[in-house]
């Protein structure tokens, strides 16, 4: 496997772990429990307000989406067309002669 490709691998798994954690994780309980720990009683706020709470599920939903597209983009990607060349053996087909536009000298 070709490094750009084991590259693109590893990147694709990282889209979809960090996207589903990231859809998951501010409507568990664990999140309730970490954010009430911040000593700013503001900054609990805004961290427990349903709006930050959208936002970090929409970027999980970024994440999941960019790792879809690379998967399909690098499992439908096609290789370059080979360039032609007979077979060994193979008799060239015979050329047909083009008429030439010239007009015939002798006349």
């Amino acid at each position: 496997m070709r490094l750009a490709n084991m590259v693109r691998v590893f990147f694709i798994i990282y889209c979809v772990e960090a996207g589903l954690l990231l859809v998951f994780a501010p409507w568990s309980p664990t999140w309730d429990r970490t954010v009430m720990q911040i000593s700013w009683i503001a900054l609990r706020n805004v961290c427990l307000h349903p709006l930050l709470r959208g936002a970090v599920s929409g970027f999980g939903l970024v994440h999941l989406v960019w790792g879809a597209h690379d998967l399909r983009e690098m499992l439908t990607r096609r290789p370059p067309p080979l360039p032609f060349s007979p077979p060994p053996g193979a008799a060239e087909a015979p050329r047909v002669a083009e008429p030439s536009d010239a007009s015939d000298p002798g006349v």
